[in-house]
């Protein structure tokens, strides 16, 4: 991957109710738009640029998150208000309707943007939402995600961290937990946890879709998973979420966020499902 692949043609903010959304434009065609949360632009940039020799590729930091910044931190970023931000963000550039590619949190997103204003949307990857309200073990896991929201709002911040990773059934080499999550992040990943933990987490994984809308809806809808996530919750949750709207879930190479890990590998079996009929 070049520099020049990682830098966006366009860098802009926009303004929207209670937030000002920092965005990346790369490349021109038809619109592709990747979301994470709380992933942001950064973490996509790589696969952006893989994309962007044939296609208008929209990036994002979403509110409370990076570079987008909110009047009120102790306001939740909910799903529909995620969502609310995307279309903005797509009627600004003019250029829809557009293929979504939504990872983790970003998936929910963009499955509540597909409810609201599926005009806007083609056709919607869903990669691995965190949807724990539609496993059989839904209390436990509500349960095991308020000990990481207290373990963080006690100070602790790497054991936070540690519990979500155990949650999640993601294991990770200790020296890599640490760079990623350890006590020595600047101040700004910090206030970025502040913020997931505090106003998005729960928010997100607690949201229930409406399945008779997303079944009728005129965009094409695809559940995403990664070959590497069996039996992690995203992996459950994901196929839960198929087997709701009659789908067959479709896999991905690497895990839950292989987009980065390996974009590479990954963008090739995106291009062929945006692809699809």
């Amino acid at each position: 991957m070049t520099h020049a692949a990682l830098t966006p043609d366009t860098a802009g903010t926009l303004e929207v109710p209670g937030a000002r959304l920092y965005y990346e434009v790369r490349g021109s065609g038809p619109l592709v738009v990747l979301v994470g949360a709380p992933m942001g632009a950064d973490a996509f940039a790589p696969l952006a640029g893989l994309l962007a020799g044939d296609h208008t590729v929209l990036t994002t930091d979403p509110r409370g998150a990076g570079r987008s910044e909110v009047d009120d931190r102790e306001q939740d970023s909910t799903p529909e208000i995620r969502a609310g931000d995307l279309s903005r963000l797509i009627a600004h550039l003019d250029a829809g309707p557009a293929a979504v590619l939504g990872s983790s949190g970003g998936a929910v997103t963009g499955l509540a943007l597909v409810e609201a204003h599926p005009e806007q949307v083609g056709v919607l990857v869903a990669h691995e939402p965190p949807l724990i309200e539609l496993l059989d073990d839904a209390g436990r896991q509500r349960t095991l995600t308020d000990e990481i929201v207290a373990a963080h709002r006690a100070g602790d911040r790497t054991g936070a961290w540690r519990r979500f990773m155990a949650q999640a059934g993601i294991e990770l080499p200790e020296p890599v937990f640490q760079q990623m999550f350890g006590e020595h992040r600047d101040p700004a990943q910090l206030a970025d946890d502040d913020f997931w933990f505090g106003h998005e987490l729960r928010p997100t994984t607690r949201w229930r879709p409406d399945l008779d809308v997303l079944r009728s809806s005129r965009t094409r809808v695809v559940i995403g998973i990664g070959e590497d996530s069996k039996e992690e919750l995203c992996d459950r949750t994901s196929r839960a979420l198929a087997t709701a709207l009659g789908l067959d879930p479709v896999l991905f190479p690497g895990g839950h966020i292989g987009f980065a890990d390996d974009p590479a590998a990954f963008a090739p079996r995106l291009r062929e499902v945006l692809g699809g009929a």
